[in-house]
């Protein structure tokens, strides 16, 4: 992926769950809540960060939340790609969370964190 070729393929924003989420755990671990996708404006970066998903965590022993509610960043390839978790069958790394009972609970979480 390049500058000049802008991606076909971009997260909606909303919220979502990482791979490692564990729906025994607590409702909001490694629960994120995706902005959108960013453009990185130099031409000398790496192809793979020409787009960056801008998310931030829903959980607060999260680095970028305890060091000043910053946002995570991840390369759009990485964020959109599948992983292997195991002997499973390939996973994506992250998946969009539509369950709307989850959604009102994380929406009130990141009003609690961040205030918004």
């Amino acid at each position: 992926m390049d500058a000049a070729t802008p991606p076909s393929r971009l997260p909606e924003p909303g919220f979502y769950y990482h791979f490692k989420h564990d729906p025994a755990g607590p409702l909001n671990n490694y629960a994120y809540e995706v902005l959108g996708v960013a453009h990185h404006t130099e031409d000398d970066c790496r192809p793979q960060d020409v787009y960056m998903v801008v998310y931030r965590p829903l959980y607060d022993t999260a680095f970028v939340y305890q060091h000043g509610k910053m946002f995570d960043v991840r390369p759009l390839g990485m964020f959109l790609e599948d992983v292997q978790k195991g002997d499973a069958p390939p996973v994506p790394r992250f998946h969009r969370i539509m369950n709307p009972e989850i959604i009102a609970e994380l929406v009130k979480l990141r009003k609690e964190m961040y205030g918004a």
